[in-house]
């Protein structure tokens, strides 16, 4: 995958993408804020989502082993992955174990994120993916760019053609009238997992949230083919990131009210699912959880950066990221795109590779997504924060050399005078376009003009006459400091 600034020109030139995702992220922006509206409170439920989340990371160690027991108590099994390849293999062991090739899914990050689909394939086992979304990338040999609607690029002509073209090699063939109205598209991925549903044995999702004091499950979906897969099969798996864990119910109350709002634009989710290890006679007999890390303590260390792990997946940054509404997910290199992935992908994976030093750099710094976040994640504090870890390694010599030029003049202040000064004194020479690499920067940039006087040497001239006197007076103690200067 190339670094965010190719792949994103590249995305940029695709208007038929930019027209889809502008509307879909409108429609879904609008219904979010109009939902969040109705809650007068929904600042104080903000903060308290952030607080259960920070008190949570803060004992993570004991929640986790307190989830093992209870989980355990119920009867499911707890397994501790610390890397995609550990987590690949215990989920591989388990399908092969039960003798079937065949696992449908629900929708799942973190699978996404280990590659759990391509590792299995390898082993001779085939996943069904039975969200609809994710059904459409499936079909078309695509990738997600979205993290709640993966298929947010596609529009309902693209999607028509997909279930036409490539249905029948998957299962049920779709309908040869097939039409682009939603319904019938629908109607179609619904005929086609029906059987899929009803025929296998093993099933595999995450969890949005895991319940530490009761080993209890949580999925929070639109369609039902969660539900679906969650009782149907006689095997369940679920892999589950660690930082997905909440002490209680009551911590979890929190969330139900903030992630439909913030994702959907719901005032309540449509299909809220949650499980407990297993019921003799009812649903799966035979529960696993995984319990997956793959760089989640590496992060848990990073005093600025842990605050990523508060992300609940609802999504809400990248559709009100202006760059994310013009780039896409797939110039992101990673299941997370838009402001999120740009500072937990680097994260998760280290900033070593052009790709990821990259994703720091994907971002205006407008603070939008900030506003938005429903755990209060201070994205573009985290951002800065990356991209001194970006620059502090070999390499961006121009850059260390300007900013310790910068740090130099601005250290001392004859230095900066002077520097002003000179810059004053220059200003009719200053093109309007800056030469050489730094011509990037003004390609859509105009140069800021320099102003005729510092306001340093202004204040020296006119600072005493205009400055207030606390006494009352017209030259109190802070003009005449300011005199001085």
């Amino acid at each position: 995958m190339p670094p965010f600034p190719e792949a994103a020109k590249s995305a940029t030139e695709n208007s038929q993408m930019r027209h889809n995702l502008r509307l879909a992220t409108d429609t879904i922006r609008g219904k979010r804020e109009s939902a969040v509206s109705e809650l007068d409170d929904w600042s104080d439920l903000r903060q308290a989502g952030k607080a259960v989340k920070d008190r949570t990371l803060r004992h993570l160690d004991t929640y986790l082993e307190q989830l093992e027991e209870s989980v355990t108590a119920a009867g499911g099994t707890v397994h501790w992955a610390a890397d995609a390849a550990e987590a690949n293999e215990i989920v591989t062991g388990l399908v092969q174990a039960t003798g079937e090739s065949d696992v449908v899914k629900v929708k799942s990050m973190a699978t996404q994120e280990i590659e759990l689909n391509e590792a299995l394939a390898q082993a001779g086992i085939t996943a069904y993916e039975t969200d609809l979304a994710e059904l459409i990338v499936q079909l078309s040999d695509d990738l997600p760019s979205h993290i709640l609607v993966p298929a947010i690029h596609r529009n309902r002509a693209e999607i028509r053609e997909i279930f036409r073209d490539r249905m029948a090699s998957w299962g049920v063939p779709a309908p040869e009238e097939l039409s682009d109205d939603p319904r019938a598209l629908a109607e179609a991925a619904r005929v086609h997992l029906r059987e899929r549903f009803l025929d296998t044995k093993v099933a595999i999702s995450g969890a949005n949230f895991a319940v530490a004091d009761s080993g209890s499950m949580v999925v929070l979906e639109s369609e039902g083919n969660g539900r679906m897969c969650l009782t149907l099969p006689q095997t369940l798996i679920s892999v589950v990131g660690i930082e997905k864990i909440v002490p209680t119910w009551s911590d979890l109350e929190v969330f139900l009210q903030l992630l439909p709002r913030s994702s959907t634009g719901e005032r309540m989710n449509p299909y809220t699912s949650t499980w407990t290890g297993v019921t003799p006679g009812d649903g799966p007999q035979e529960f696993h959880v995984v319990l997956l890390d793959n760089g989640r303590t590496d992060v848990l260390a990073d005093t600025v950066g842990r605050q990523a792990l508060r992300c609940i997946r609802c999504s809400a940054c990248l559709n009100t990221c202006p760059v994310y509404e013009r780039t896409g997910g797939h110039a992101y290199g990673s299941v997370y795109p838009g402001p999120i992935g740009a500072i937990l992908t680097p994260q998760l994976r280290g900033t070593a590779s052009e790709t990821e030093a990259s994703l720091p750099y994907a971002s205006s710094l407008c603070g939008a997504c900030y506003d938005v976040c429903p755990v209060a994640i201070d994205i573009p504090e985290v951002l800065v924060h990356l991209r001194e870890e970006v620059v502090s390694q070999p390499g961006h010599r121009a850059e260390k050399a300007a900013m310790g030029v910068a740090g130099w003049v601005m250290g001392g202040e004859r230095r900066l005078d002077t520097a002003q000064r000179a810059a004053s004194a220059a200003r009719s020479f200053m093109p309007r376009r800056m030469p050489g690499p730094a011509s990037a920067w003004t390609d859509t940039r105009d140069i800021p003009d320099i102003p005729a006087e510092s306001f340093r040497s202004w204040w020296r001239r006119e600072g005493a006459e205009q400055a207030p006197d606390p006494g009352g007076g017209e030259h109190g103690p802070d003009a005449q400091e300011g005199g001085r200067r």
